[in-house]
């Protein structure tokens, strides 16, 4: 009698754990797949990752045309903006120019002005119809400059060598220059011809006033003199 009731007791524990155990594995079966619910494994096949490439490939490489119209347009915009600069450029360069020459039609009157208020001038030595006249003198730099002025209105025509060119200040002494402009020869009837002659400023320390003498070469039968040229400061 005790060995049936101790068979019993066995055989009703094995049922109470097999039941637990089976309650157990479906619980934990049900809680994993709610957990992994939403969840989606990554796609690892290699012909999806070629399509994918392969589509943007196509589109980086995609060639987009323009309309002809759309070209015409651009480039006569640029040609339009190249000309307006290049006018643009070319009145710039015309109202400089203008302004310029305004400047030095301005000028011109100007130092006439100065030339006939100057005291004392023009100087004017004439001999056999040719003249020599000094017109004005003016200080510029370290040299002192006189505008010369000659006019041959003989009918032959007068050589020169301003090597012959004398210039000697009130006290007697001999003053050295530089002649530019002037004709080596000036030919009958002819027009007024103008040159200038540079004195070094540091030769009229303490001078009122020079005189030039000129003659003609070879002949020298000229006597061109001006006398008292006034050159104080």
């Amino acid at each position: 009698m005790r060995i049936n009731s101790t068979v019993l007791l066995t055989l009703i524990l094995l049922t109470l754990m097999l039941g637990a155990g089976s309650v157990s594995a479906f619980l934990g079966f049900s809680l994993g797949s709610s957990a992994l619910k939403g969840v989606t494994a990554p796609d690892g096949r290699p012909t999806t990752k070629f399509a994918s490439s392969k589509t943007t490939s196509s589109q980086q490489g995609e060639v987009i045309l323009l309309r002809e119209e759309e070209i015409l347009k651009t480039v006569k915009s640029r040609i339009e903006g190249k000309t307006k600069t290049n006018n643009k450029k070319k009145l710039t360069d015309e109202q400089e120019e203008n302004t310029i020459n305004k400047s030095k039609t301005k000028e011109k009157p100007q130092e006439s002005i100065e030339e006939t208020l100057q005291p004392g001038f023009p100087v004017t030595a004439e001999s056999e119809d040719v003249m020599l006249s000094v017109q004005s003198v003016r200080y510029s730099g370290g040299d002192l400059l006189l505008k010369v002025k000659m006019q041959n209105k003989g009918a032959d025509s007068v050589r020169f060598l301003y090597s012959f060119l004398d210039i000697t200040d009130d006290k007697g002494r001999t003053l050295s220059a530089i002649t530019e402009g002037l004709p080596a020869e000036l030919p009958g009837n002819s027009t007024t011809f103008t040159g200038t002659v540079s004195i070094p400023t540091a030769l009229l320390d303490d001078v009122k006033k020079i005189s030039l003498a000129l003659t003609d070469y070879p002949a020298q039968k000229l006597k061109l003199q001006v006398s008292d040229i006034p050159v104080e400061k």
